[in-house]
C-alpha cells in the first residue's frame, strides 16, 4: 500500500473546506509538491552523472567534489525520508 505524501494529504484536507483561502493553500501545496518531485529527479540525475564523471575521469582540483556530492546525497536522503 502506498501512503499519500503529507503535502497532498494536507492539500485534500484544505480543499475540503471550500473557502477561497483553503483552496489557494491546497493549490500551492500541490504545486510545491510537484516542483519538489521535479527538483528531486533533476538532483538524482545530476548526482548520477557526477558520480560517473568522478569514477571515470577522477577528481579535478578545486572543484569541490566531496562537498557537492555530500550535499546532494544529504538532500536526496532527506527528500526520500531516509533521515
Amino acid at each position: 500500500m502506498t501512503e499519500q505524501p503529507e503535502a497532498l494529504r494536507l492539500a485534500d484536507w484544505a480543499a475540503s473546506y471550500s473557502t477561497t483561502m483553503h483552496n489557494k493553500c491546497a493549490d500551492e501545496l500541490r504545486r510545491l509538491h510537484s516542483v519538489n518531485a521535479e527538483l528531486l529527479a533533476a538532483l538524482k540525475d545530476m548526482h548520477s552523472g557526477w558520480k560517473y564523471i568522478r569514477e571515470t575521469y577522477g577528481d579535478l582540483y578545486g572543484v569541490g567534489w566531496d562537498r557537492a556530492q555530500d550535499k546532494a546525497e544529504a538532500a536526496i536522503a532527506k527528500a526520500e525520508g531516509w533521515t
